[in-house]
This record gives structure tokens, sequence and C-alpha cells, in this order.
């Protein structure tokens, strides 16, 4: 308790606060760009909706449950802390989507080649959202720090990794009854380099805990003229 009343008593806090909800902004925007593609849904919405129509749960259940799961598992098997960015990231970005989308700011695509490229832009924005909130270091979201706490583990890249395990919850998805589409396929390829591009663009380390208030102004310092360290695996 005593650690967190510190924290908000660095300036660098409340930066790395701003960045979070900026990049959370963003992450919602890719979201309802991609889907608004209508080229078809990532591999981890297929699952959701699979799973939403065996069980009766809604989408919007499913997703948290899952969630919730992934961060309980990203702690005990790879020492994934969750912190403020996990939470705002299960809190906030399912309502930017929603808000974006009700408000008609994003174009409608209905597929076709307008559709491919609008979902490729999707795609990039994503990527630029994910290394922005993922630089407050704050925490990352379920699937993300999932996703570079098993690339730590297994000391793969962090695009093979991505790759990888969205190719499996595709394919659990697939079986489960979820859509399937062009995009879905797309994403599942080109996510895992684009991220991991951004995340060398910004500097971002592949370490998704958070940052304690005592760390907070040395990485700003390294961030700022220092390049960070590659984990084991990131050259291929």
């Amino acid at each position: 308790m005593r650690e967190a009343l510190r924290e908000l008593r660095h300036l660098g806090f409340w930066i790395a606060f701003f960045r979070l909800h900026l990049g959370l902004f963003l992450f919602g925007a890719a979201v309802a760009v991609m889907l608004e593609a209508r080229i078809g849904v990532d591999p981890w919405s297929t699952l959701h909706e699979g799973l939403s129509l065996r069980t009766g749960l809604s989408f919007g259940r499913i997703s948290q449950i899952i969630g919730a799961g992934l961060i309980a598992w990203s702690w005990w098997a790879f020492r994934v802390q969750p912190g403020l960015g996990t939470v705002f990231n299960m809190l906030l970005v399912g309502p930017w989507v929603d808000l974006l989308r009700v408000q008609t700011l994003v174009p409608w695509m209905a597929g076709g080649i307008a559709g491919v490229l609008q979902f490729l832009v999707g795609i990039l924005l994503l990527g630029l959202a994910t290394a922005v909130y993922l630089g407050a270091r704050l925490g990352a979201g379920p699937r993300d720090g999932f996703v570079m706490g098993l690339s730590r583990r297994v000391e793969k890249s962090l695009r093979k990794t991505r790759i990888g395990v969205e190719v499996v919850v595709l394919a659990l998805g697939a079986v489960l009854g979820g859509p399937i589409g062009l995009g879905t396929v797309l994403f599942a390829l080109l996510m895992g380099p684009t991220m991991q591009s951004s995340l060398k663009l910004f500097l971002v380390p592949h370490d998704p805990s958070p940052l304690r208030a005592s760390d907070r102004s040395r990485h700003a310092s390294r961030s700022s003229g220092e390049a960070l360290p590659v984990p084991p695996g990131e050259s291929g």
C-alpha cells in the first residue's frame, strides 16, 4: 500500500498512465477498424464466439472468463505479474470498440479489396497500440501477457510464439463453430511479426510485468537512449 501511494507522487507514473490509456484507445480503434472491414474476426474472437454458441454465455462473459484464466496462468506459470494495465485492458478496450462503432467513426466496408486494405490498416494500428500501452510498463493485457510470458519460457521469438498460439486458438474456435474469414487468417499470420516489430521500434522490453516506482525513472532513462537487450530467440 505504501509503495502504491509513493508511486502516485511520481510524475513518471502519470506519464505512464496517460500512455496506457492512449494505447488502450488505439487498441479499441484498431479492433473496430478490423471488425468494420467485414472480412472475418481475429482468432481469439473466433474462439470466444464458438464457446458462446456452445455454452449459451455471452461473448463478453466468455472473453472475461478466458482473460481471467490467462492472467492466473501467466502469473503462476510464467511469473507475469498483472498490473493496472491488465485491469484497464479488460475494462476499457471493449467499450472503446463499442463507442467507435456506434458513433460510426470507423468506415464500414462490405469486404472485398477495400475491406482487406482496411483490415491490414487495423493490424498495423493494433501493433502500434500494443507497443504504446505495453511501453507504459503498467502491466500487459491477458492475451499479450500470456504470449510474451510463453515466448520467454520457450525461448522462441515473439513472432513465432504469437503465430503458434493464435493458430491453436483459431483451430479450437473453428472446431467449436466460431466464425472464420480471410481476416482471421491474415491476423493469425501477420499480427505476430507486426507486434514484434512495433516493440523493437519503440524499444519496449519483452517483460510484460509492471514496473515498481523505484524502477520507473531508471527505465525512462534507458528507453530514451540505451537499446534494450533482445531476449533469446528474438533474432529468428
